[in-house]
């Protein structure tokens, strides 16, 4: 069991604290979390810091610590200018980037990116094939119904060979299906912060069936969870403080997505949490969205103890 945290990146108009950022991630490597982890909201009212851009001022800030983004919505950028970006900074951070991919759903704002909202699914995987062979290729011919390269190449390569890992952020079974049997592509499922645990639970199944089916070993493929988490010794204000934020992050009040995060006592949460790695994650993202340093120490001393786990200063869990 492996266990990570988001990086803090809702920040308004001159509040970026530097050295608050660099303390906090400094922690979250001491602490011999996994990874910790950025998520992309382009367009919206609850100020966010890009992803990009967050990852590679907090590789800048640690030195072991793998950073990752679940998930770029892809189909809304270039290929070639996201593949540039995510190279450099496999380069710049020594091979320590993960990257999750999910085509955003029918609802995304398309027209504000330029992107048929008819063809959104072509191009996710037209996009995917673009950027992995000039992350794996000397020189890249390529004509599809998006882009075009005429023996392009595109150096320096990742650093870690071919590429770094790519996990798959989806919801339906068409989906989540194509992703598993997309050959060498994706090397894990992300499952979102807004999906309950008994329909994570069902999106593992479909993973796992479809494994089996295509003959690759399950654990040739790796699970993870987001989980919106709240703790505080006060259940009902743990509730309604992160019920509250959740509304200010998805833009409207949603009793699904307030179900599926996990708020309370540490005790509680544990609970809840253990439900998520019963339903088959094997990487949990913790990601709350207030008081962010407190909840660091907190998860790491009160919750992940009672899940069998410990913050012990190394690397990994």
């Amino acid at each position: 069991m492996r266990f990570a945290i988001s990086i803090p990146q809702f920040y308004a108009d001159g509040e970026f604290d530097p050295a608050a950022f660099r303390a906090y991630v400094t922690r979250v490597e001491q602490l011999g979390f996994d990874s910790a982890w950025t998520q992309e909201q382009t367009l919206g009212s609850k100020p966010q810091l890009g992803p990009m851009e967050t990852m590679t001022y907090a590789a800048a800030c640690t030195e072991h610590l793998r950073l990752g983004c679940a998930v770029f919505v892809s189909t809304l950028h270039s290929p070639v200018h996201l593949a540039k970006s995510i190279s450099s900074l496999d380069q710049l951070s020594r091979g320590r980037i993960e990257v999750g991919f999910g085509t955003g759903g029918k609802q995304r704002p398309f027209g504000a990116f330029g992107v048929d909202p008819e063809r959104y699914v072509a191009r996710f995987y037209e996009g995917l094939e673009v950027m992995t062979r000039l992350w794996r290729d000397s020189s890249t011919r390529f004509s599809g119904e998006f882009w075009q390269l005429a023996d392009a190449a595109m150096e320096p390569k990742p650093f870690q060979k071919p590429y770094p890992p790519l996990w798959f952020g989806g919801s339906g079974r068409t989906a989540l299906r194509r992703a598993v049997l997309s050959p060498g592509l994706f090397s894990g499922f992300f499952g979102a912060g807004q999906v309950s645990t008994a329909k994570f639970a069902e999106q593992v199944e479909i993973v796992r069936q479809t494994l089996a089916e295509s003959g690759r070993p399950t654990d040739d493929f790796a699970i993870a969870k987001r989980v919106y988490i709240a703790v505080d010794d006060d259940a009902q204000r743990a509730r309604e403080r992160i019920n509250a934020e959740l509304a200010a992050l998805y833009m409207r009040q949603s009793p699904e997505v307030e179900a599926a995060a996990i708020a309370g006592t540490p005790g509680e949460c544990a609970r809840k949490l253990s439900e998520v790695i019963t339903a088959g994650a094997e990487l949990i993202l913790f990601t709350p969205l207030f008081a962010q340093a407190e909840h660091l120490e907190r998860l790491a001393s009160e919750v992940m103890p009672e899940l069998g786990a410990t913050a012990s200063g190394e690397h990994q869990l």
